[in-house]
């Protein structure tokens, strides 16, 4: 089951409750628990864009809601909600939404976009507008760990008494987004690894089929039907796709850009685009397509993602290799996809252990995420097939980036369901607080393509070759083998899996996990920075089972594949039906009982949705549970 909600309520500041309600969260706890003094203001004129964010409805309904379509002993199980079902039934009402559009345009905010949930309004201002609606000074700082000045308010901003706000992101950019990802330049003289990928040129570096060949061996799903949303921060060159596609011996997947918000600056980060492209197309070579959704507003793309605002077809899987912000707009983006059946993948990060084990930020988004560290794999015969896996673990270089998974404890946020039944005993986990991450794949090692966009100003070079580490990686390979999964879902009628950590952690604790899963048992991503005098404190370390380097490791077979498909919903059964096409599915349940028997999974549920009664006899030889969900039913003689 998921976790429940955890949305901010609005907090009316005492000297201002009759007119002015306070936005609480926006401003950088830095700058309060620092005392950080400005350095001086932003010039009225400057213009930037923010997102206002709308508190859903029915928020009691909609917790209830989740457990139940994540809870296999449910008749909602599964049974997800289109984006229009979701906005009419939690979405805030369209007479809010006008009310905020209007507030916003009767303060010279220019509405850029809007957003089919109404839970989020796009809007463009200056300066001196932004700071006299909300009732702020947008000040200047200096960073107080990067060499840096960021702007943020000095004070939470208000909105007036009863307007339906619940957040504004893009006051500050104290956090500046970053991807989970690093690139070398190859170097030709460089010795060629002895047990590695297929690139015949660059050091055995892993490519196309390798990713396939160790985690889906034999299978010939490619993700036909399927289409796989990529968040993304930054642009891409599209000829570098084509140059690895044809380089790996790839087919060309048809790639759909959306601009979810205003376009990226090219920042040089095209590299993370183009790697998240790449690697998603080698794990599913067949898929109907890639939405590559660029944006420089966490919010907007996950609301994007979520509602199709733009017309593209909606992705069933999604990869994230950026940090994201954690505020609250963020988060019920995140529970509508999970509502709606679409899974989320989020690169836990390439920075080894949390300092001290643990992450004090406000991180509740983890909640509807599914966590992907990295692992270094070693494969058979030059990318022919696995071989074994440990945790990736570099030495750190001198900002102690890009070396080791990320894992560790989320103190803020509590522990959820699907965690509860994990034991810590050897892990060094938490039984109170969420773990992350949830699952790995190969994060080093890599072939991508991509541009190099020089510092001095001269002409971007596409179509270079790079060795590419990062956990980056993993989070795309998976959201390409979730579309291998949803693939065969589709084949057998059944939904999405969906927000994939009920299922996996369910398989991880059952008696199928060393079938589905290469249990990652070497490594650690503990460090020690004896320049700053901080450390992991020597956590954490593989253990068999779930830990917090690879959680519960990665996917060794299809048998995975078939388990997750296996748990996509109960078999229903429904004696009075009589339609031509019978599935086992709600609207298209099967008619007999041992046609259900047949189908459903080892330790899975059969509903029996009408009363009535079968003359028909069959033998039972797996667990199951069979239940009469709307009156008597009678089996048999």
């Amino acid at each position: 089951m998921v976790a429940g909600l955890a949305l901010f309520s609005l907090v009316a500041a005492p000297a201002r409750a009759a007119e002015r309600q306070m936005l609480q969260g926006q401003v950088p706890a830095a700058v309060a628990k620092l005392n950080l003094q400005p350095v001086g203001r932003l010039p009225a004129a400057t213009r930037l864009r923010l997102a206002i964010g709308l508190p859903l409805r029915n928020k009691d309904t909609l917790t209830n809601l989740l457990q139940q379509l994540y809870d296999r002993r449910s008749t909602h199980f599964h049974r997800f909600l289109t984006p229009e079902q979701f906005a009419e039934q939690f979405g805030p009402t369209e007479q809010d939404y006008q009310s905020v559009i209007d507030y916003a345009k009767s303060n010279r905010l220019n509405v850029v976009d809007t957003f089919g949930n109404r839970a989020l309004v796009a809007v463009e201002g200056s300066v001196a507008d932004i700071e006299r609606t909300f009732q702020v000074h947008l000040c200047t700082y200096q960073h107080p760990t990067e060499s840096r000045r960021f702007y943020a308010p000095d004070v939470p901003p208000s909105v007036d008494a009863g307007l339906p706000v619940l957040y504004v992101s893009g006051m500050d950019n104290y956090v500046i987004p970053r991807h989970h990802g690093h690139a070398t330049p190859l170097d030709k003289n460089q010795i060629r690894a002895l047990n590695g990928g297929s690139d015949p040129a660059n050091t055995n570096l892993y490519m196309g089929a390798d990713f396939r060949h160790a985690y889906a061996p034999g299978t010939t799903l490619n993700g036909a039907g399927q289409v796989v949303g990529l968040f993304e921060l930054d642009g891409y060159t599209a000829s570098d796709i084509q140059t690895y596609e044809t380089y790996a011996g790839l087919p060309s997947v048809p790639l759909k850009n959306v601009l979810a918000s205003n376009a990226p600056s090219s920042t040089g980060r095209n590299q993370e685009v183009a790697s998240d492209i790449e690697l998603v197309i080698a794990m599913a070579p067949g898929l109907l397509q890639v939405n590559v959704y660029e944006g420089s507003s966490d919010a907007t793309i996950i609301n994007e993602i979520a509602t199709g605002s733009k017309g593209e077809t909606l992705p069933n899987q999604v990869s994230c290799s950026w940090g994201v912000e954690g505020d609250t707009t963020m988060e019920q983006g995140l529970i509508q996809l999970a509502t709606q059946g679409q899974s989320f993948f989020y690169a836990s990060g390439d920075n080894g252990a949390y300092a001290n084990g643990v992450n004090t930020g406000t991180e509740g988004n983890y909640n509807y995420m599914t966590g992907v560290g990295g692992t270094k794999l070693v494969m058979n015969g030059y990318g022919s097939s696995w071989q074994s896996e440990a945790v990736w673990h570099d030495t750190p270089g001198t900002n102690y980036q890009y070396f080791s998974s990320t894992g560790g404890v989320l103190t803020q946020v509590p522990i959820p369901d699907y965690q509860r039944a994990v034991s810590m005993a050897l892990n060094q986990g938490s039984t109170q607080y969420r773990n992350v991450p949830d699952v790995a794949m190969v994060a080093r090692d890599i072939l991508i393509v991509a541009t190099t966009v020089p510092t001095n100003g001269s002409p971007a070079i596409p179509g270079q070759f790079f060795s590419w580490v990062g956990t980056s990686a993993a989070a795309p390979l998976w959201a390409g083998y979730t579309a291998l999964v949803n693939q065969e879902a589709a084949a057998q009628g059944r939904p999405p899996v969906g927000f994939l950590n009920p299922a996996l952690y369910e398989i991880g604790g059952g008696s199928s996990y060393a079938a589905c899963f290469h249990d990652i048992t070497s490594g650690n991503n503990t460090w020690s920075n004896t320049i700053t005098g901080s450390s992991s404190d020597n956590l954490y370390y593989a253990a068999p089972g779930y830990d917090l380097c690879t959680g519960w490791g990665t996917p060794a077979s299809t048998s995975l594949i078939d388990a997750l498909v296996g748990l996509s919903g109960p078999v229903f059964v429904d004696f009075n039906f009589f339609g031509f096409i019978q599935n086992g599915t709600y609207e298209l349940p099967f008619n007999t009982l041992a046609a259900g028997i047949n189908a459903v999974s080892a330790g899975g549920t059969i509903f029996i949705k009408t009363a009535g009664s079968s003359s028909e006899t069959m033998t039972i030889s797996k667990p199951m549970t069979i239940t009469a969900s709307d009156g008597a039913a009678t089996i048999g003689h």
